[in-house]
């Protein structure tokens, strides 16, 4: 759909101020719902525009916006001169705040109510917009203050997408501008060695260009959070740094990553049966080239790359060798002891 320099230069009529908006719909973040509003009036305008910058060059682009509650942020992305906005809202409280920025915006909004956790992106926009994946990013961009429960599984959610090049991807190396606690920030952006390397960071950087924009001070939301929030940038990369199946590389890197204090080889062994726990973790180690008194913190995405080909040579070895969970096996043998508990007591009647 072409887009006239008229529309592009498309800046909002007067409307209620995001307070008034609060106010007129009495709305109210909920907490145990993580959602936060940006209404520090001395720092909301600059926030918000500044969010929707680091997303790129978004004028007579194609936007979805994830969470918008009252609206802030959707009235930067569309005085941005975005052609297309989608909203994509799971409260219903909102829905009338936000139907009024799509009448002061005609044909420019479009509102769904629904879980951006379901919601189908790939049906989202017109697929002409779409470039291979080899090409630069298409001119389709998604931008959120993400409410903290959501943000996790959700960043988890979209980088498998990525791996798969589909969801939110169909139309290409779709960008990510998302906000995220602060902390959880720092492990997407953290670098090897650093106190905050996590799976997040590995998942993340093995798929993607991660890069930390900055950081909204917690004073700035209502009600205010515990923490501050870091504004994250994604774009995936061409090729990802591990070639290997998304659920693959995952696995090696939670099970690494859930003795964090200890050496990886620890978590290498939990990939195995007990029966032949040291002898395959051994062989994984030898073959993936890592040394086994590494801290999960200290490998490398390369290291991680190693160890998920290992990893996979194994599997192909074994075929049922991915599905095994020691944790299955751990409540297995528990349940096994009982059962023998219970048959020396009858013994003993």
């Amino acid at each position: 759909m072409g887009v006239s320099g008229k529309m592009a230069s498309f800046r909002l009529p007067p409307l209620p101020t995001i307070g008034e908006v609060i106010k007129l719909y009495n709305l109210r973040a909920q907490k145990q719902l993580s959602q936060n509003f940006l209404l520090d009036l001395r720092l909301t305008g600059k926030m918000l525009d500044k969010i929707v910058r680091q997303a790129g060059n978004v004028r007579n682009g194609y936007v979805c916006e994830v969470g918008p509650g009252p609206g802030g942020l959707t009235r930067s992305i569309l005085n941005a001169g975005a052609a297309q906005l989608l909203l994509v809202e799971k409260d219903t409280r909102f829905l009338p705040g936000l139907q009024l920025l799509a009448e002061a915006a005609p044909e420019k909004v479009k509102i769904i109510h629904g879980d951006i956790l379901t919601y189908k992106m790939e049906r989202a926009f017109p697929q002409q917009l779409a470039k291979k994946w080899d090409d630069g990013p298409p001119d389709v961009h998604i931008i959120g203050n993400l409410p903290f429960s959501v943000s996790t599984p959700l960043i988890i959610k979209w980088l498998e997408n990525v791996a798969n090049q589909d969801g939110p991807f169909v139309y290409g190396r779709t960008q990510l501008t998302l906000t995220f606690q602060k902390e959880v920030a720092e492990r997407l952006t953290a670098s090897t060695g650093s106190r905050q390397r996590s799976r997040l960071s590995i998942m993340a950087q093995y798929l993607c260009n991660v890069r930390s924009c900055f950081t909204i001070p917690g004073r700035a939301f209502v009600p205010k959070p515990e923490v501050d929030v870091g504004v994250v940038h994604f774009t995936p990369l061409i090729q990802p740094q591990i070639n290997q199946p998304f659920k693959m590389v995952e696995k090696v890197v939670r099970n690494v990553f859930q003795f964090r204090r200890k050496y990886c080889r620890r978590g290498i062994e939990m990939l195995f049966p007990e029966a032949r726990r040291s002898e395959l973790s051994e062989q994984m180690l030898f073959t993936a080239d890592v040394d086994p008194t590494l801290r999960p913190t200290e490998l490398s995405i390369s290291h991680f790359r190693n160890l998920a080909d290992a990893y996979s040579k194994l599997c192909e070895e074994d075929a049922g060798l991915f599905s095994y969970e020691f944790r299955d096996e751990l409540r297995q043998k528990k349940q096994q002891r009982r059962a023998g508990c219970t048959t020396e007591e009858e013994a003993e009647r």
